[in-house]
């Protein structure tokens, strides 16, 4: 019997590339997230520019559009889970260090701007990448998988809620 995995949904709040929303759905198949959010002005699965890169993950995985970041973020708290921000902060936890707990939400920022104060302020941690060049980000798709594989990694030996 194989043992049930934590669950782990992701909030995509405001991701102007509808590239890296296809990307997302493919990685968050490849690493069994339970649930999407595609919140504020996220496209979704209808757009062509995602079906193109999800090729057919948008089929598998879960997903929600929610015009509100911060109303999504109060219902997955009020469903129980906690809400972890992935974003360059002032105080963000390192996430190689970080030892998630679950059912958690990960959430991604706007590709320019990133997490607004009022979504960081409904986070209950804040986490980052540890980065060795000299670019300050990397593409929140990118960031996203790293996030989403460390959370499963960690996770792989816990009950699922």
């Amino acid at each position: 019997m194989t043992a049930m995995k934590p669950r782990i949904d992701v909030v995509a709040v405001n991701i102007r590339s509808a590239y890296n929303v296809g990307a997302l759905f493919r990685s968050a198949d490849a690493l069994g997230v339970q649930k999407l959010w595609l919140a504020g002005y996220t496209a979704g699965p209808d757009h062509p520019e995602v079906k193109k890169t999800a090729l057919g993950a948008e089929q598998i995985v879960e997903w929600e559009n929610i015009a509100d970041p911060i109303e999504c973020l109060e219902r997955l708290r009020s469903d129980g889970l906690r809400i972890c921000g992935l974003e360059r902060a002032e105080g963000a936890l390192m996430l190689h260090e970080y030892k998630p707990s679950y059912p958690t939400a990960i959430v991604l920022g706007n590709e320019v701007e990133g997490l607004s104060d009022m979504v960081l302020k409904q986070c209950d941690d804040i986490v980052q990448i540890r980065q060795y060049g000299t670019k300050e980000s990397l593409n929140v798709m990118v960031a996203a998988g790293i996030a989403m594989w460390r959370f499963r990694e960690t996770g792989s030996g816990e009950e699922g809620a």
